[in-house]
């Protein structure tokens, strides 16, 4: 098992990223789908469980081109085919699959927090606190920079938010009219693959960290198209979303992220 622990502060709400998140999802999603590959949605539906009231989604993830090529060598024909189960009781939310564990809390503070998410003292001491800046261009790979999702360089119109410059997150300290949050995430991977444990856990940590920067990238460059919107809005969004990623997933090429052996 290795752990890492990101946290990911963002110059809005914590009411406002839970529609922003939620949009971004989706619109992510279409860009990773096509060519018989991309994200499938099998569950969107509201849950309550042991006092606790969210949305669940069961997501299958067909990932052929997406993994490294000394996983997909070795990887039967048809099992690179992932299913995600994610309960999201916002502001906390947990994703799991069969090797990965995403734990979320959201707070309205600029990542001051430490172990938010209250593991043991001998737990913690093994976890990787990975720093992650959206607005830090030296975090982005060149194949992933897109000028348009650029947070050091976005001006938001409806909100006045932005661009992001070196001290914005201390200029978030003094200021007293823009909203601030943090997204504490704790990676939880658990691969059991003689021979190729420590790689595979290695690449996963490197592509989740990769996934959340480049994803809060976004979400903060879309805010003028989400940041008016609310949860019903969001709803309908999500189920139209669905079909279309049933038709993008016939069709077309294959479409996003890809994984880089690096």
């Amino acid at each position: 098992i290795s752990l890492f622990y990101s946290r990911v502060v963002l110059p809005c709400s914590v009411e406002e990223y839970q529609v922003g998140q939620l949009f971004s999802v989706a619109e992510a999603s279409k860009n990773e789908t096509g060519g018989g590959e991309g994200i499938q949605v099998v569950k969107n539906e509201p849950y309550e469980k042991d006092g606790a009231k969210g949305q669940y989604t069961h997501k299958i993830y067909h990932l052929k081109s997406k993994v490294p090529s000394f996983v997909s060598a070795l990887a039967p024909e048809g099992s690179l085919v992932f299913h995600e189960k994610a309960w999201n009781a916002y502001p906390y939310c947990k994703t799991s699959d069969f090797f990965i564990k995403i734990e979320t809390w959201h707070k309205p503070d600029l990542g001051t927090q430490e172990n938010v998410h209250k593991l043991d003292h001998a737990t913690w001491e093994k976890v990787s606190v990975v720093p992650i800046d959206i607005a830090d261009r030296s975090q982005v790979s060149d194949s992933d920079y897109k000028p348009d999702e650029d947070p050091a360089k976005f001006k938001s119109v409806k909100t006045g938010r932005g661009p992001l410059g070196p001290t914005w997150k201390r200029d978030l300290v003094k200021s007293t009219d823009c909203p601030r949050m943090c997204a504490y995430k704790l990676v939880t991977v658990k691969f059991k693959w003689w021979g190729l444990q420590s790689k595979v856990e290695n690449f996963i940590h490197d592509q989740e960290k990769r996934i959340f920067n480049n994803f809060h990238r976004q979400l903060f460059c879309w805010i003028d198209k989400w940041v008016e919107l609310n949860m019903d809005d969001i709803r309908r969004m999500e189920a139209e979303t669905q079909k279309e990623l049933d038709e993008l997933r016939k069709k077309g090429e294959v479409r996003g992220t890809s994984a880089r052996d690096d």
